[in-house]
């Protein structure tokens, strides 16, 4: 059941960060936390976002609002270039016709 999670403690640990960041994050709505039998696990989902948070705040000192911030800005730029790709693949059907 735990097979595609990791258990937060041991991320924490790895990453030396504390649990508190985690939860923080999870409370902002940022990252998923999964509890299972009162352990709390990070889904292998979640890792390259929460790793790529962690670089922020630790690299660049960016504080939790400065995070929301920048990942919303990144996942609209992401939902842009993906409807950017549609519009393309939409526009490359009525070239060819």
């Amino acid at each position: 059941m735990t097979q595609h999670l990791i258990a937060a403690n041991d991320f924490c640990v790895y990453h030396q960060v504390e649990y508190t960041f985690i939860t923080s994050l999870q409370e902002a709505g940022l990252v998923e936390i999964t509890v299972v039998d009162k352990t709390t696990y990070i889904p292998e989902s979640q890792l390259q976002k929460l790793e790529r948070i962690i670089r922020l705040h630790n690299e660049l000192e960016i504080n939790l609002p400065g995070i929301e911030a920048i990942t919303h800005l990144l996942e609209r730029v992401e939902q842009l270039q993906e409807d950017t790709r549609s519009l393309r693949n939409q526009l490359r059907l009525y070239e060819s016709e």
